[in-house]
């Protein structure tokens, strides 16, 4: 068995094409809310959920069945129906250089989603590679636990902090070792790790 390769993909602009209008497809629609995609259902009928996205402008919503004109230009398509047949069509009317995912078919798909949880930057995707989504959620939620509200502040603190350090210190070794220094569970868990940080950057020995 070949091993997926995971990859965090920017969807910003790109166009995103849901086929189906079920509540499979509205899951698939919700994960993909938030990131800049242009998204697009196709369906003749959509749920009601689906139906509130599209008269709030945040998806579109194109009623009518499927048509091969409809996935031009998409980037992701997921093929997201109840028909076996009409996901598989979906499927074949896809070029090689689009990636389809078919809800009922994890094998004959190009990509999976995995279970994810995001808190602020940090994100964690999960995933057992078809053979059980139930154990990636129940891990999902794990990690939901362990990595909980104090990562929002904590991580946006390490990205301004990284770049103040690689902007301002020169030597590499140093570098290093305040990079590692304001990843440690010490400044997780500090109440004042702004100033911390400070004195880290202006100690001129060893730190």
């Amino acid at each position: 068995m070949n091993s997926n390769y995971p990859i965090m993909l920017n969807l910003e602009g790109k166009k995103v094409v849901v086929v189906g209008g079920g509540k499979v497809a509205e899951r698939k629609v919700t994960g993909l809310l938030g990131t800049g995609a242009s998204i697009i259902v196709i369906s003749p009928s959509a749920t009601e959920n689906l139906r509130g996205l599209a008269e709030n402008g945040m998806i579109q919503w194109v009623e009518k069945s499927f048509n091969k004109k409809d996935i031009e230009g998409a980037f992701l398509i997921y093929a997201a129906t109840n028909d076996v047949e009409l996901n598989q069509y979906v499927k074949n009317a896809a070029s090689d250089q689009q990636l389809v995912t078919i809800v009922d078919d994890p094998e004959g798909s190009d990509f999976h989603v995995p279970s994810h949880m995001v808190q602020g930057r940090l994100s964690i995707a999960v995933s057992t590679g078809g053979a059980s989504p139930t154990l990636a959620r129940k891990i999902r939620e794990q990690l939901e636990s362990q990595f909980d509200e104090r990562y929002d502040d904590y991580l946006e603190f390490l990205y301004l902090a990284r770049k103040r350090v690689l902007k301002e210190v020169n030597e590499p070794f140093r570098k290093r070792k305040i990079l590692a220094a304001i990843a440690s569970e010490e400044f997780l868990n500090s109440n004042d790790r702004e100033a911390a940080f400070l004195r880290l950057l202006l100690k001129r020995n060893d730190v």
